[in-house]
């Protein structure tokens, strides 16, 4: 039992953890202490090798990983990890993963409410969060639909798992906001972010190789948009706002809009 626990666990849970080393490994200068004025506005920028070396590698790494894994043949498939789930927990099933990697977002808040550390105001933080979901999901399902790739509880669209990509999307801007107040809050972050996939893989909802590719394009939409708002748009007017508004259905929901 305890074997089969961890030929199912220790591969998920390692790669994944991939993403949390590169992410905590070095901070990031915040932009609350102050700039020394020898310092150019040029060396400001964020470099890009850092960007490479932090988001680029990590992320191919585990993308890479779930493309490795998504056929029955190597020495460790996504086929031997359901095998070895669903031997070691034959009624695990629950609903906690589409429910807990809303977490960290509660925590990015919260922190806001009694840090004075985080790298940007409120209304930059949702911006941010908003603009990295959004390059996710258009990474994630055009994906899903190109390789139509069968869940192994037979429904379609399994590659990559979209819960896991957006658990790794709040857990690594949690990450890069916090992450000069205290490690810890990262650790915490990507843990749940990796509990969720763990847990799509023992539901039966998604394959190993979906998880491990969702956890790679999470971390790197976040830092994606990073990098480019830091480039473009550091210490600029941006600004974002959620207003109320009446759909073309008649439906009410909400609008999303940025200052320049």
């Amino acid at each position: 039992m305890n074997i089969k626990l961890f030929l199912t666990t220790s591969l998920l849970w390692i790669s994944l953890s991939t993403g949390v080393v590169a992410q905590t490994s070095t901070p990031d200068i915040l932009l609350t202490q102050p700039v020394p004025a020898a310092v150019s506005p040029a060396a400001e920028k964020p470099k890009t090798g850092k960007y490479l070396k932090r988001a680029v590698l990590p992320s191919a790494i585990l993308i890479a990983a779930g493309i490795a894994t998504i056929k029955d043949n190597g020495p460790y498939s996504s086929y031997d990890a359901r095998r070895d789930a669903r031997r070691a927990f034959p009624n695990f099933s629950n609903n906690l993963d589409d429910y807990l990697f809303f977490v960290p977002i509660v925590g990015l808040y919260g922190f806001d409410l009694f840090s004075s550390q985080n790298k940007h105001d409120i209304r930059r933080q949702t911006g941010l969060l908003l603009a990295s979901g959004a390059l996710t999901t258009l990474v994630i399902y055009p994906t899903k639909i190109l390789t139509a790739q069968e869940r192994p509880n037979g429904k379609p669209r399994a590659f990559p798992s979209g819960h896991t990509a957006f658990a790794f999307t709040i857990a690594t801007l949690v990450d890069k906001e916090f992450r000069g107040k205290s490690k810890w809050i990262s650790v915490g972050s990507y843990t749940i972010a990796s509990a969720t996939g763990v847990m799509r893989v023992l539901n039966n909802e998604h394959w190993m190789a979906d998880v491990l590719a969702g956890a790679g394009i999470g971390i790197l939409s976040v830092n994606t948009v990073y990098f480019l708002h830091d480039r473009l748009l550091r210490n600029k007017g941006l600004n974002a706002s959620l207003t109320p508004t009446v759909l073309p259905n008649g439906q009410m929901g909400l609008g999303f809009g940025l200052q320049f």
